[in-house]
């Protein structure tokens, strides 16, 4: 049987829309959900960032810098080990994107900053007395209403 004349199943087919389904690859081929190994090894991360936590207080009597050291081993042994997870590497990708993204922006001059700033502080200005005008010809006309003019 031919599927000349057929209408394709999916109104999105075109369109440039991704599926959401989790057995499908994501954009940046990694699948959408975590194997059982990733699983286990950002469980064993959380307990490394967890001990290097309680490390800190376990080392009270020690120096400062024992327990500071004990929290930085733990947190970045931590971030090692999840590091080699999907979820990591995807976040290390996004990471790498929003820096990307970041250079690409147009930040405004010195001068644009201040003209922009000054227009801004004037609009203020501007509305603040529109408000207390329309505020105070309100206040008027109440007043003549209640009989209560001055």
């Amino acid at each position: 049987s031919s599927s000349i004349g057929r209408a394709t199943v999916s109104k999105t087919v075109g369109w440039g829309f991704e599926t959401l389904l989790a057995c499908h690859r994501h954009k940046y081929g990694i699948r959408t959900f975590a194997g059982m190994a990733d699983k286990l090894k950002f469980g064993f991360a959380i307990v490394l960032v967890i001990a290097g936590l309680v490390g800190y207080y376990q080392l009270s009597e020690h120096a400062l810098i024992l327990r500071v050291l004990s929290v930085l081993a733990g947190l970045l042994s931590g971030v090692a080990v999840a590091w080699f997870t999907a979820s990591g590497q995807e976040f290390f990708r996004f990471g790498q994107e929003a820096v990307a993204e970041t250079r690409r922006v147009v930040w405004p001059s010195r001068k644009e900053t201040w003209q922009t700033t000054l227009v801004v502080f004037a609009l203020v200005l501007v509305m603040g007395l529109f408000l207390w005008l329309v505020d105070w010809g309100l206040l008027v006309i109440v007043q003549r209403l209640m009989g209560r003019a001055e």
